[in-house]
């Protein structure tokens, strides 16, 4: 059944623009400039993004970090062994799916560190990214409010998820 969606929309789309007697392709071809034109115009904010995640893994700081935020964020009920994921979250989805896995791999999936995890995962967003795509779109340059009350809203939600899991 499942198989059969993507096929189904292709269809869908193509049914729609034949009642609405538009020219497919031609909608098909300008949509896909658009696309080539944002991809340019967000390539530089997306690569600082990337580069700056890579720096703070590497450099160690990540790891610092972790142990640092470690007892506080014990005390509040979350393991500290997810400090580091909660911490690349929302600066990059691939990375942060990496050190997901490594959490998968070491307590397993079955575990209260791993359905943590898997809440954080799952229920935040790469903020510094989606700030970086959107903002660079509509041309917003002051993110004075947007990015603090994105991530204090993350890490509320990190406390609300785990909490949750822990009491169920």
């Amino acid at each position: 059944m499942v198989s059969y969606v993507i096929p189904l929309i292709f269809l869908t789309v193509l049914l729609l623009s034949a009642v609405k007697k538009q020219n497919s392709y031609a909608v098909f071809a300008s949509g896909a400039k658009d696309a080539l034109s944002l991809a340019v115009e967000i390539f530089p904010f997306l690569m600082t993004v990337m580069v700056g995640v890579s720096v703070f893994r590497a450099s160690g700081i990540a790891s610092a970090l972790s142990q640092f935020c470690a007892p506080a964020l014990n005390f509040i009920g979350i393991p500290p062994q997810l400090t580091e994921l909660m911490l690349i979250r929302p600066l990059s989805g691939a990375g942060s799916l990496a050190v997901l896995d490594t959490i998968f791999t070491t307590y397993g999936t079955d575990t209260y560190i791993g359905l943590c995890a898997s809440i954080i995962y799952g229920s935040s967003e790469t903020v510094f990214y989606v700030t970086s795509v959107y903002f660079s779109r509509c041309e917003v340059r002051n993110l004075r409010y947007a990015i603090p009350l994105s991530l204090l809203c993350t890490i509320v939600g990190y406390i609300i998820g785990c909490y949750f899991m822990r009491i169920m």
